[in-house]
């Protein structure tokens, strides 16, 4: 217990840091403003507090180091006020937009060539045109299922969502699993510049443009849901049992022969020597869909109060979901990115868990939480409110169009119809697809235009701001470390 009261302690030193250092901002304002004649004390005051309500309370976390100090109190007090607001401020996309500029970084100076385009051929399933608000694809291979085709769905939705508002523009998209435009082939003084290849994830290694996946407009062969209504779905799931009345395991349940870190985690599972406090299950696809997907809902799978995430052979889709569980999420280290995960914050969104111990880390996260209810529970509406709130089916799609727009600022060349493409449409597209594939796209069929604006794109990061946000990040989880490393030793010796 003594552990666990010095851990929690980090953090309200960390809420009284801050408080500290709003306390002298607030003098240094009072010493400047006496230098001021006596009305525009009274006009800076009034704009200075209303910009700071603004920012304060209104806007999504800021990247400024103080406020990225995040506690488990102000998760807290923030979990208390969620419920009487939800709504964006101004306007604003959510801060995960910023990546759109780190992505497209690598041709921030070059531009994109017509020769650097048709290098991504290569690594490329299709490509893709849209001239006049009309989409042309030539596709190059068979993507796995039908991500292709989805991701062409989810397009042609973006184009009916805000007609005319696309910008011209040519791109090469590739639907595997792993990145494929490598850093290390464009180092060097002589090296060339990167093809720009759209896909799904990316890595510290890569230089992939991360594009929305193909499971939001939903997965055929899964049964899964277009994201719209799953999202529905799981929130009624998890009014079907409170957090507090959940089993007190960590849960998960997918195919673990996809990845050594999925294998890897089965061992984690409960045997007659070790009580790793988890509840780990095999999906068997094949057998799953003869039997009509009724063992595979994500609905029914908001059960207990720890759900747990590792990748496949690279990320996987299903960490929306997990995420949307009101479950303290246990990520484990990931290797790969979406276009959204990499704003999430550890303790805030997730409770962090290394791959190399994950057994032991899971184990101590369990016990954690079911000594820290309130805490556990808190951690795990935020990853839950992030889903609902900043993953909204809107964003989704103001996501692509702002991508596509800064995409589109960089072609230094005319957009044109390959030889062998081929007009899409999306009554024909869904007209082509049977079964499940036709009834999710009929399900995520965008029937109107939008009658609001997109968000309003944030500015790049600041690089300052970008390294805090890392540092503290990495800060939080080299505390978890260190409080489960003393948990086990108090254990051993205790």
């Amino acid at each position: 217990m003594e552990n666990i009261g010095a851990f929690l302690g980090f953090w309200e030193r960390g809420a009284q840091k801050r408080s500290n250092f709003e306390e002298t901002a607030s003098r240094s304002v009072k010493r400047w403003a006496s230098t001021t004649v006596f009305l525009s004390f009274f006009m800076i005051l009034f704009i200075g507090s209303f910009l700071y309500w603004v920012n304060v309370c209104q806007q999504p976390l800021s990247w400024s180091p103080h406020l990225l100090s995040l506690t488990l109190g102000s998760l807290l007090r923030e979990e208390i006020f969620a419920s009487k607001s939800s709504e964006e401020s101004l306007g604003e996309c959510p801060e995960y937009f910023r990546w759109i500029h780190k992505d497209l970084e690598p041709w921030k100076h070059t531009g994109i060539s017509r020769e650097m385009l048709e290098r991504a051929k290569a690594h490329a399933q299709f490509r893709l045109v849209i001239i006049n608000g009309d989409a042309y694809v030539e596709k190059y291979k068979n993507a796995y299922q039908t991500r292709d085709v989805f991701t062409v769905w989810g397009i042609l939705q973006l184009l009916r969502l805000y007609p005319g508002k696309v910008p011209d523009l040519e791109l090469m998209f590739s639907c595997g699993d792993r990145p494929v435009v490598k850093k290390r082939d464009y180092e060097g003084a002589n090296s060339t510049s990167p093809p720009p290849v759209f896909h799904y994830c990316g890595d510290q290694e890569s230089l992939d443009i991360v594009f929305p996946d193909w499971s939001f407009w939903g997965w055929a062969e899964t049964n899964i849901r277009p994201w719209n209504s799953i999202l529905e779905d799981i929130k009624e799931g998890n009014k079907r049992t409170k957090w507090i009345n959940r089993a007190p395991y960590a849960y998960w349940k997918g195919n673990p022969y996809v990845s050594i870190a999925r294998e890897d985690l089965m061992k984690c599972n409960v045997t007659d020597k070790y009580q790793w406090k988890t509840r780990l299950y095999v999906q068997d696809w094949h057998k799953e869909k003869k039997q009509g997907f009724e063992k595979s809902k994500l609905a029914d799978q908001c059960t207990h109060r720890y759900k747990i995430y590792v990748e496949g052979q690279a990320w996987s889709v299903s960490e929306k979901y997990i995420l949307a569980c009101d479950s303290m999420t246990l990520l484990i280290e990931p290797k790969y990115y979406d276009f959204y995960s990499r704003s999430l914050v550890p303790l805030q969104h997730y409770w962090p868990v290394r791959t190399a111990r994950k057994c032991r880390d899971i184990k101590f996260a369990v016990e954690w939480g079911n000594t820290h209810t309130r805490q556990a529970r808190a951690i795990g509406r935020a990853g839950s409110r992030y889903m609902q709130e900043k993953l909204k089916m809107k964003y989704v799609y103001d996501y692509m169009f702002h991508l596509l727009i800064e995409y589109a600022k960089l072609l230094k060349f005319e957009p044109r119809i390959p030889n062998e493409g081929k007009k899409v449409c999306a009554q024909k597209l869904a007209s082509s697809q049977n079964g499940l594939g036709k009834r999710f796209m009929v399900e995520s069929m965008v029937n109107s235009s939008s009658e609001t604006l997109p968000c309003t794109m944030p500015p790049p990061f600041e690089p300052l701001s970008l390294e805090a946000f890392f540092e503290n990040n990495e800060m939080i989880k080299r505390q978890v470390e260190m409080r489960e490393k003393d948990s086990w030793e108090s254990l051993k010796f205790g």
